[in-house]
């Protein structure tokens, strides 16, 4: 059986990139990997959630907005995108290759459960996304899940090498808010946490990757 292995992070925070990186030191290792990003947009279910939720070409049928969403709601969108392609992943997982995710479930319970400032509420969103994604759903569950941990102002350092996004205050404080929930999240699933800043500057993206290996062959022995 293979093993699922999950990227989160706040937005700009890497995960692409590391994913990426991930799945070329496995395949020279001589792995069989594959990498997916969630949501899927160029699956039906993913290009529903894009197009009619998020809104990306113009026409969002929500007209209160994708952040005025009931939380739930969007849930159940996001959920039926991971359902729709789980059995493209099972399947992988069937042939023994390591599954790469940039985003997961994880993802939802961060960025959903951050919309809430009452810590029971907030909890309580974790659990029903746990639920319904993995009870009910039946998604495969994640083996190993990394979060890279990055406050906003560094990403805007980033931002200024090499990452094209436009953040206001606005953003940063929904951010600061995600990030807050991510952290929470890896207290409660025990997952681990990658700290992407080393003084008063950011980690190089080799080092966070070095890190993300180390783990996996020293910690979790997998490549032994």
């Amino acid at each position: 059986m293979g093993k699922i292995i999950v990227i989160e992070g706040t937005d700009g925070s890497g995960k692409e990139t590391q994913s990426q990186l991930l799945v070329q030191y496995l395949k020279k290792k001589g792995k069989k990997v594959v990498e997916f990003s969630f949501p899927m947009y160029e699956s039906p279910t993913g290009e529903i959630f894009k197009n009619y939720v998020l809104g990306k070409n113009g026409v969002s049928l929500f007209k209160e907005g994708y952040e005025a969403l009931d939380p739930e709601v969007v849930c159940l969108y996001t959920a039926a995108d991971r359902k729709y392609n789980s059995k493209k992943i099972q399947e992988y997982l069937d042939q023994d290759y390591f599954v790469i995710l940039n985003r997961y479930t994880s993802s939802n319970m961060a960025h959903q459960g951050s919309k809430y400032s009452d810590s029971e509420e907030r909890f309580y969103m974790y659990q029903w996304i746990d639920k319904l994604e993995y009870w009910l759903l039946k998604l495969p569950k994640p083996d190993y899940t990394f979060l890279l941990n990055i406050p906003y102002d560094h990403r805007m350092e980033w931002k200024e090498k090499q990452i094209s996004f436009d953040f206001d205050q606005k953003t940063k404080e929904k951010e600061d808010r995600t990030l807050e929930a991510y952290l929470e999240l890896a207290g409660l699933y025990h997952w681990d946490v990658i700290d992407c800043v080393k003084g008063t500057g950011s980690k190089s993206i080799e080092e966070i990757h070095q890190e993300i290996i180390d783990l996996l062959e020293n910690k979790y022995h997998l490549f032994g």
